[in-house]
């Protein structure tokens, strides 16, 4: 929910001279439960979560070389940003009713400092708000990725894909699989780092959240029972209402151009709709990745929102 009328009103008197930055590499939990609400209010607002999982998981539960900037004006928290310091790698948030109000060029200064003066620095921009583009054009950001989230319906018809000869699919087993599935994971996000890098313990942070459902976390198996794809799905709560997601689909490049691809995506969306009652589903996928988005286009999937990232990369 919005805040009343009257809080905006207050908001109108600040500007940037009264926003103080604080700098730490660990949040209370008083102030991460004001980076949520902050969070929460200000994807009301624009329509689509600030914060992307990464940076949600780091807020609840810290990291190495993380660093999270509150900006205040006063006692109430206006504007948040986390710096994923090892990555080169930050989001951030201004509060609704303090935009235009200097919060978020003065977080984006404290953030640049934070990095290094000369050191590169990538910056998402969900839903592509053209503030963020503003915001960044001054201080050297530049546009060079987009995100595309696409949707589709489950209640209609869903895409009949056989499984290939020979492969299986299985729910994974918490404790059986995980390295299994992180050899595969890395050789098929090789080009893709943010995901092909994924650690045993990013894996076993994920397992730990309330959304984690290993039957909905399809594995694929050849003949001789070595892993070769998988398709791990998650149920988000937007409101009173749950929507699937097609969270990670991956295949060897060994298993690929066979149509495990389709038969996986295919087979996620039926656990979805038969298993957890889910009658939309969402997925991300780069624009620049021509054979995802042709696989998804084919299997029913439309752009529903942009994200982009912006990156800096000062000269010496």
């Amino acid at each position: 929910m919005l805040p009343p009328p009257a809080f905006y009103r207050r908001a109108m008197s600040i500007g940037a001279a009264d926003i103080a930055v604080t700098t730490v590499g660990q949040v209370s939990v008083d102030a991460r439960d004001e980076v949520r609400e902050l969070a929460d209010i200000a994807g009301v607002a624009d329509g689509v979560a600030p914060l992307s999982e990464s940076f949600q998981l780091r807020l609840a539960h810290g990291g190495t070389e993380v660093l999270h900037l509150l900006a205040r004006a006063g006692s109430v928290l206006v504007g948040y940003a986390q710096l994923d310091v090892a990555g080169g790698e930050a989001e951030l948030v201004v509060h609704p009713a303090y935009r235009r109000r200097g919060v978020g060029r003065t977080l984006l200064r404290a953030l640049v400092e934070a990095a290094g003066p000369d050191a590169p620095l990538s910056m998402w921009a969900h839903g592509d708000h053209p503030s963020a583009t503003a915001l960044g054009w001054p201080a050297g950001f530049r546009r060079y990725r987009v995100l595309w989230q696409l949707r589709r319906d489950l209640t209609g018809p869903l895409p009949e894909v056989p499984v290939p000869d020979g492969v299986r699919i299985r729910a994974f087993e918490p404790g059986v699989d995980e390295d299994a599935w992180l050899h595969v994971n890395a050789r098929a996000f090789a080009e893709h780092p943010d995901q092909g890098r994924w650690t045993r313990e990013d894996l076993l942070l994920r397992e730990s959240e309330p959304w984690f459902d290993p039957a909905g976390f399809l594995l694929a198996e050849d003949a001789t029972g070595r892993l070769v794809g998988f398709h791990w799905t998650k149920v988000h709560d937007e409101g009173d209402h749950q929507v699937g997601e097609v969270y990670v689909l991956g295949i060897d490049p060994d298993a690929q151009g066979g149509g495990l691809g389709a038969a996986l995506t295919a087979a996620g969306l039926r656990y979805l709709r038969d298993a957890r009652g889910l009658d939309t589903v969402l997925l991300y996928v780069d624009e620049d990745n021509p054979r995802a988005v042709a696989l998804y286009r084919k299997a029913g999937f439309t752009q529903w929102v942009t994200d982009v990232a912006l990156h800096r990369n000062p000269t010496p």
